[in-house]
């Protein structure tokens, strides 16, 4: 079956999450994806738990579709090697701290003048450039510093990371909509370019309501739980037995709540809830009348009716629910396959679902150096030499 990044050659430089789920996505639409990993031990996440057979869960997430490097770019014949591979392929990804690749000397003005069309994007926590760009950048810190942290959590309490990697996958994703764009460009002009991609802007750059407030009129994003800022109601609510989620947030829908679902038809004539922008000025007071109804009955019976009357609603799943639930299974978003070391294995599907070139499964993520063999021999060198390269610590 063709795919849509058919014939596309990327070389991953990148570990842990940020930059292995930009190319895990790319390899997933049918890029040639060569992960190479630092000598001996490879990619951080190989040492993070759950582990099966001695491979990493975490690890094996985020790396199918990939053949496996692992080679030693602190030494002569590692960075010579490395180089030769550069010279054919289209892409390049990596997420070092700003300034080691010019220390190891695979910078992008060295590698240009290698390969005058390679697009090569540098993923970090700050950029490449400005006062914090030489500073260690994780997840939580681009969360704290692009101001979601203080604004996510219940209003009387402390600020709260969002439950995933948030600021990571918004950076995976920037980085792998900008690479598409710069290959766009390849293919019109023959030129390559850099892309410098940063946790905390890939984080701001979606925080586009609470900037629109903050521009307008110099609100600032509170902590609001699971309250909107400007549409009510559209949050969590807690019924008999469980919490739920109900979003009637447009008149009509309000007015189809109040009336059919909880047979409150004095709402309407209630002067703080008489339009969208007065409920979510009074939430706390319209909260405490909506839980009142809802906690005379289970949650259940309240999806039921709203589903009913067609105002979006949820129940609030735990993670193991979610990967259960019948819809999710039915939309493909759980697939399986066999891993060479661990054996049967599950992982998430694929969220784009493409007529004509949809994303494929195609191999479990690589062990240690798997493809040193196929990828030098590619490169014309003999097993003899790939041989005396593994005596001499310079691959795996």
């Amino acid at each position: 079956m063709t795919q849509a990044l058919q014939g596309l050659k990327v070389v991953d430089l990148s570990q842990v999450l940020a930059g292995p789920y930009c190319t895990m996505v790319l390899a997933d639409m049918g890029a040639e994806v060569i992960k190479i990993e630092k000598y001996p031990y490879g990619d951080d996440t190989r040492t993070m738990g759950p582990f099966i057979n001695e491979e990493s869960h975490m690890y094996m997430m985020v790396n199918r579709n990939k053949k496996g490097v692992c080679l030693n770019l602190k030494t002569p014949e590692g960075l010579a090697l490395f180089k030769e591979l550069i010279q054919s392929v289209d892409v390049l990804v990596e997420n070092y701290r700003p300034g080691v690749t010019k220390k190891l000397g695979i910078d992008y003005d060295t590698l240009k003048a290698i390969n005058p069309g390679l697009i090569y994007c540098s993923i970090s926590g700050y950029g490449q450039t400005g006062p914090y760009s030489q500073k260690g950048g994780y997840d939580i810190m681009a969360q704290g510093l692009s101001g979601l942290m203080h604004m996510t959590g219940e209003a009387d309490g402390r600020p709260v990371k969002v439950g995933f990697a948030v600021n990571d996958i918004a950076a995976a994703q920037t980085a792998v909509q900008s690479i598409l764009m710069a290959y766009i460009y390849k293919l019109r002009s023959g030129e390559g370019q850099y892309i410098d991609v940063s946790l905390v802007e890939s984080g701001l750059a979606w925080t586009v309501w609470e900037a629109a407030a903050y521009f307008g009129q110099g609100e600032l994003p509170e902590r609001t739980g699971t309250a909107h800022r400007v549409s009510a109601p559209y949050q969590g609510f807690k019924t008999q037995d469980d919490y739920i989620l109900i979003g009637a947030g447009n008149q009509k829908l309000w007015e189809i709540f109040a009336t059919k679902v909880v047979n409150r038809p004095d709402w309407l004539t209630n002067p703080h809830f008489a339009t969208n922008y007065l409920r979510a000025q009074n939430v706390k007071i319209l909260e405490e009348e909506i839980e009142s109804e809802l906690v005379q009955h289970k949650a259940s019976y309240w999806l039921e009716l709203l589903d009913k009357h067609g105002v979006p609603s949820s129940p609030i799943y735990a993670y193991d629910q979610t990967l259960n639930d019948p819809h999710i299974l039915e939309r493909g978003m759980i697939l399986s396959y066999e891993h060479p070391t661990a054996g049967p294995m599950r992982t998430l599907g694929f969220p784009a679902k493409f007529s004509q070139t949809p994303g494929q499964l195609t191999s479990a993520a690589p062990t240690l150096g798997q493809h040193n063999k196929e990828i030098l021999q590619a490169l014309n060198i003999s097993e003899e030499k790939i041989a005396k390269l593994k005596a001499a610590s310079i691959i795996k």
